[in-house]
């Protein structure tokens, strides 16, 4: 076995080495969520903190790891009564992202329980993580069934398996660390609130600290083992530490004092439910026991504040996470000042040391980097051609390049009818198009392809009923093979791939309009959100178009990109076209089973070039020709249109909306499917038709 990384030889972030440090003082805080950009050490400092955990005793050959102690009156190896035991160093599990529910969670052997009606049950990671670590590395990339499935099982201590009537519960307590970088995707709120602590980490800036980072890594890599002797006296500190503030932690008193903190803090910040003030609490006291005092002080629940909040106080997807500490200590001052009224006196309820703090025992939570020049605002963007007469939209504003109108922030966003690819797809899990799933209902059955995860019990009852008598049935039970056992097909939705095709040209130039058209989009974007979508952006002026964002999960990043789009210029639609389908190229080669949904937002027009109309033409059509799913959202004003978007969704094979249309609730209906090139083909036969008898 590889030597891990010592835990105290890891080079700044505080925040995060406290946080997990709380975690393993009282496993109750409920876990960390380590949000940052990639090479900050997130992984190293997760992996390295199973070294300072104290040694667990076990039920020898329990397979769940029961206490001896206390076991598991329900343990499925158990019962346990006066057995032999060992002591065994506590675990630290890691869950791939592409793992299967039944390695989660574990499995039955659905063909010795239908025959035999035993519970032949295979354990998974939430069993091997009790009493342990269970790590999951870009949580944000898990489905969210998995997600869902790990978050009750932490919640509750205990993972049930329930299959065909067959069900088996055991104990299931661990200490949940995720880490994700948001440039590839949010958690769902609902996912964001079950972590007890966030911690944003980044690169320092500071040139000798990371001259620090890279002495220590290197010398590591050469010699792992000797790098961590020189650490050994460290490490057995802190481990000595944690073990003491375990033991402290059922004397800490959480006086009324703090606790009205903690409950006006909550209240202030305006996050939900009731969760957050529970976690902050239980932060609290382990940080009292950390700093070796059995008073929570205000101190203590400031820091648990700025641990335990900035990811509650997220209201949507294009929220950053984090929290007002001018705002924050303002709530604490009002509710008790300094320290007196935080405690109930007793021991230990004097100052603290201010040098004893331990790893990350001072200052909050870092600042996130700025995004430069995708963070949006006035002046975004680089300058481009002036429009053409008879393009532009109102006058060039004062103070912009020439030829450009500086970017317009988006209109309120709302609700948008449901965009969706039609037929089947065989996509990952989501909330937009119709798919096989692994969850969803029932429409039938197959033979199953590998290991059986959903059993068709009427099914292979029926495929077994036959041969009962040829196979010697004497008993009660029924006789099944392999052969017989038939694997569940489930319809469900998939999520897609929305790729945004915008037009910013100077045609779209009028202040008004491009603003809503971006309040479109947004909309749009939101939706794709919820949808659980991946989501690209293409726009086009000048004399080009470009890949603003290439196709990611990432839809805080795309509304960031959009806020700050420049518009002015020609209209190069066919290039926009283009590069859209050069996207969706490579992206069938990396994820051929995620269907497409390309979302062009334009009036229609083009300009540029030589016969830039046919260019666009024969652009459209190898769309159609693909069959790939699109929508053409209109965005020509005036009482004079021209219908140029409503042509190019027929040669696109689509359909067209105009912005009204999008809302969800205007009266043109309130779910859309967007046709397939089929579809378009007899759409525009049918028009033909209706012309042809009315001449």
């Amino acid at each position: 076995m590889s030597t891990p990384f010592p835990f105290t030889a890891v080079v700044g972030q505080d925040d995060l080495r406290l946080a997990l440090l709380l975690n393993a003082v009282s496993p109750a805080v409920g876990g960390v969520l380590v949000r940052g950009e990639k090479g900050t050490a997130k992984s190293t400092a997760v992996r390295a903190l199973s070294a300072l955990l104290p040694a667990v005793d076990v039920v020898s050959g329990c397979r769940f790891s029961c206490d001896p102690a206390a076991p598991d009156p329900a343990c499925p190896d158990g019962p346990h009564e006066g057995g032999a035991f060992e002591s065994r160093a506590a675990r630290m599990v890691e869950l791939p992202v592409g793992a299967s529910e039944d390695r989660l969670v574990g499995a039955l052997d659905i063909e010795r329980a239908l025959a035999e009606g035993v519970k032949a049950f295979e354990p998974g990671l939430l069993a091997d993580a009790h009493r342990g670590i269970l790590y999951v590395d870009e949580v944000n990339l898990l489905h969210d069934h998995l997600v869902d499935l790990l978050l009750d099982a932490a919640a509750m201590g205990a993972s049930y398996v329930e299959r065909e009537g067959v069900s088996v519960r055991h104990a299931s307590k661990f200490l949940l660390v995720g880490t994700m970088n948001p440039e590839e995707g949010e958690l769902r709120p609902q996912l964001l609130d079950r972590f007890g602590l966030t911690v944003e980490v980044a690169a320092s800036r500071e040139p000798d600290q990371r001259v620090e980072v890279v002495r220590r890594r290197l010398a590591y890599d050469d010699d792992p083992a000797g790098f961590a002797v020189r650490w050994a006296e460290e490490e057995a500190a802190v481990r000595q530490r944690i073990a003491a503030a375990r033991d402290l932690l059922p004397s800490v008193r959480l006086g009324d004092g703090a606790l009205r903190q903690i409950a006006a803090t909550c209240a202030a910040f305006e996050v939900d439910g009731m969760r957050a003030d529970i976690v902050m609490a239980r932060t609290a006291t382990a940080l009292a026991a950390w700093a070796g005092r059995t008073v929570v002080l205000a101190e203590d629940v400031r820091q648990a504040a700025l641990l335990a909040l900035p990811h509650r106080r997220r209201r949507n997807p294009f929220d950053a996470p984090g929290l007002d500490e001018d705002k924050l200590d303002e709530t604490l001052e009002e509710c008790g000042g300094s320290d007196e009224g935080s405690g109930d006196g007793g021991e230990g309820g004097g100052d603290p040391d201010p040098d004893d703090d331990g790893p990350g025992g001072g200052g909050g939570q870092p600042s996130p980097e700025d995004g430069g020049p995708e963070d949006g605002g006035p002046g975004g963007g680089d300058t481009a051609a002036r429009p053409e007469a008879g393009e532009g939209g109102e006058p060039q504003p004062s103070g912009a390049g020439a030829g450009e109108q500086s970017p317009v922030r988006a209109a309120e966003p709302f609700r948008t009818k449901v965009l969706s690819v039609p037929g089947l797809g065989e996509g990952a899990a989501g909330r937009r198009s119709r798919a096989r799933t692994e969850h969803g209902r029932t429409t039938g059955a197959r033979r199953p392809r590998g290991a059986l995860t959903k059993l068709h019990l009427a099914a292979t009852v029926q495929a077994a009923a036959p041969h009962q008598r040829a196979r010697g049935r004497s008993g009660p039970g029924l006789v099944v093979r392999r052969d017989d056992l038939r694997q569940a097909t489930r319809e469900g939705r998939e999520g897609n791939l929305v790729l945004f095709v915008v037009d910013a040209s100077g045609s779209m130039a009028a202040r008004q309009r491009m603003s809503a058209v971006k309040g479109a989009v947004v909309s749009l974007l939101l939706d794709a959100y919820q949808r659980r979508d991946k989501v690209g952006l293409v726009t086009f002026r000048g004399s080009s178009a470009e890949v603003a964002l290439p196709p990611t999960s990432s839809v805080d990043a795309a509304a960031a990109r959009l806020e700050s789009l420049p518009t002015g210029g020609r209209t190069p639609l066919a290039a926009g076209l283009l590069r859209a389908h050069e996207v969706l190229r490579v992206e069938r080669l990396r994820d051929p089973a995620r269907r497409a949904l390309v979302v062009v937002v334009t009036d229609g027009r083009a300009t540029g070039g030589p016969d830039p109309v046919a260019l666009a033409s024969r652009a459209a059509g190898l769309f159609a020709a693909e069959g790939t799913a699109s929508v053409v959202v209109d965005c020509e004003s005036g009482p004079v249109r021209l219908g140029l978007a409503g042509r190019l969704a027929g040669e696109l094979g689509g359909t067209a909306v105009t912005l009204d249309e999008l809302r969800a609730d205007s009266i043109a209906g309130l779910v859309r499917d967007v046709q397939g090139a089929q579809g378009a083909h007899d759409a525009q036969r049918t028009r033909r038709t209706t012309q042809r008898r009315a001449a």
